[in-house]
């Protein structure tokens, strides 16, 4: 499997150096997503993240010589777009990892935040709480050499990680990333990419409005399960593709996992999908997590740009 798993990824990164820079920001500017999410470790559960940890991977290509940064907006626990249950109590630490074994072991790429997940060497970490003056800021990790990242010869470049982990505290973190070569600017890092296999994000608020998410199908999927924790009930989700119209995925409730089985037809393989997040009815906000498992129940990965680009659906795929 992980011979699959590097061809998959180097087919990835080939039509990548063709995307745009924004796939440089997470979430992606495509996705219409306000924040990722992690609330710290004596948080309820229902108010969605299910293990309050987070990772992200970043690929750095080979040939790149100056060194980059990771910015995080907004990294502090207690101004004006976090979740406050009460008086900001919490705390979270962002950790960058590189070196060999950040990737390749097996435990990076579990969705789950189990055994090994923070493999690789620590290159740098740092613990936010109650800073007001990181409030609406971006803050640095870096400069990196990209030679410190472990060498993924399919992926044609290094690769390293970001771990959010929420500690003590009930509150939520809302905040962004962005690869930059610049410590002052959102620059973008040529030809580089960011993806994850679980995804804990703010759902747009707005009525009306829908946010996507792009899981990549690679040639071996026959199948795939998509995991949602706590969608609540003012959303409803749907499967777009290059085969599918509009198929209804089933969503959870309230602190529930829901699981929706769909068949992979021949002509999704090699594209994105488009999990569509659709909210119908006021609420204040919604936070919710998402993976995606294949037939074997290995993880796929989630890009903050869909490879290939949006999919569309091809009306005459299928007609006899």
């Amino acid at each position: 499997m992980a011979n699959n798993k590097q061809l998959v990824f180097y087919f990835i990164i080939f039509i990548f150096q063709i995307i745009n820079c924004n796939a440089q920001q997470v979430p992606g500017k495509e996705e219409n997503i306000p924040y990722l999410v992690t609330f710290s470790k004596d948080s309820e559960k229902r108010w969605g993240d299910d293990d309050f940890s987070q990772v992200w991977f970043y690929v750095i290509p080979k040939d790149t010589k100056k060194p980059f940064y990771i910015r995080v907006f907004d990294p502090e626990i207690s101004g004006s777009i976090d979740e406050i249950k009460a008086e900001p109590n919490s705390k979270t630490k962002f950790s960058v990892y590189g070196g060999k074994g950040c990737y390749s072991d097996s435990a990076a790429t579990n969705k789950d935040p189990l055994g090994n997940y923070k493999s690789g060497t620590l290159m740098t970490s740092k613990v936010f709480g109650n800073q007001l003056e990181y409030d609406n800021q971006w803050f640095n990790f870096g400069p990196f050499n990209p030679s410190e990242g472990e060498l993924v010869q399919e992926l044609n470049g290094y690769v390293f990680k970001i771990v959010a982990d929420g500690l003590d505290g009930n509150d939520g973190n809302l905040y962004k990333y962005y690869l930059s070569s610049s410590p002052t600017t959102n620059t973008p890092l040529e030809g580089s990419n960011l993806f994850t296999y679980e995804y804990t994000f703010r759902v747009d608020e707005k009525p009306g409005s829908i946010s996507h998410v792009y899981p990549f199908v690679d040639d071996n999927v026959i199948s795939i399960n998509i995991n949602t924790f706590d969608l609540d009930d003012d959303s409803y989700m749907r499967l777009v593709s290059v085969a599918k119209k509009g198929d209804k995925i089933n969503g959870s409730l309230d602190n529930e996992w829901a699981i929706s089985n769909h068949p992979i037809s021949k002509e999704e393989k090699k594209t994105s999908l488009d999990i569509q997040i659709i909210k119908f009815r006021e609420k204040i906000n919604n936070n919710i997590v998402l993976s995606i498992t294949n037939q074997y129940g290995k993880s796929l990965p989630f890009f903050s740009i869909p490879i290939g680009g949006v999919p569309k659906y091809k009306y005459k795929i299928g007609v006899k």
